[in-house]
């Protein structure tokens, strides 16, 4: 059984790219925010690998890709947006990345988080980015056991005054075995616009609207609503 959004103070969103979360769960963050939760944005990347736009200069594209997320965030009711400067492309769930994320759960003290499933999920296969499967499984060790063991990366009470601390639940994007949905029709013009934030994105995309309540539609109808409704899909997981 989920928490209540109402139970839940502050959440924390780990995910690897810039538009990962406001693509994938844009909706149900804006649903959050609006409920008066805190939500933190922990971006591993800059996105320096993504863009269709030759004639931008690839050293651009960081800035342009920090502040399109920063932008989106704030549509979606997001001010804490953190990056930790990982490279597009060469995540990989190491110690370090493991620390790094244990720091911001820490920081943040989160009830709640939000992350990518380290599955691969065979109906979408996009969903199945190296980087993407990384950061789920470098971000369920940091829950457990690392950010509430107090001898795991021991510098961070040590030289930061960083206390353990147990997050409540995580909510997993992209997985294969989805048990929660939540319904976004009220909130989905706001997440179109964060995903139109994502200019260096979304700016090509002429049918997004379409692309993505087409994208919705089978959680949709795996949630039993109504074909008018549109929902987004998690496997949602109760940390005991």
């Amino acid at each position: 059984m989920v928490l209540a959004d109402d139970e839940v103070e502050r959440a924390l969103v780990v995910v690897a790219h810039p538009d990962d979360a406001d693509f994938w769960a844009g909706g149900t963050i804006v649903g959050w925010t609006s409920a008066g939760m805190a939500v933190t944005y922990g971006v591993l990347s800059d996105g320096d690998s993504g863009g269709f736009d030759p004639e931008v200069p690839r050293s651009a594209i960081p800035g342009i890709r920090r502040a399109e997320q920063e932008a989106a965030a704030a549509v979606l009711g997001v001010s804490d947006v953190r990056f930790l400067g990982y490279p597009d492309g060469d995540i990989e769930p190491s110690y370090a990345l493991r620390r790094d994320i244990t720091r911001l759960i820490r920081q943040v003290q989160p009830a709640r988080m939000l992350t990518w499933s380290p599955e691969w999920s065979w109906r979408r296969f996009h969903r199945n980015h190296p980087d993407h499967r990384a950061a789920g499984e470098a971000t369920l060790s940091a829950v457990f056991p690392d950010a509430r063991n107090p001898f795991a990366h021991p510098e961070l009470f040590s030289q930061e005054g960083l206390k353990p601390w147990e997050v409540s639940e995580v909510w997993l994007i992209g997985s294969p075995s989805p048990n929660h949905y939540v319904d976004i029709t009220d909130t989905f013009d706001r997440k179109l616009a964060a995903l139109r934030a994502h200019q260096s994105q979304t700016a090509h995309r002429d049918r997004l609207a379409e692309e993505v309540r087409e994208r919705l539609a089978p959680n949709s109808q795996a949630a039993g609503l109504p074909a008018d409704r549109l929902a987004e899909a998690f496997q949602a997981v109760t940390i005991t």
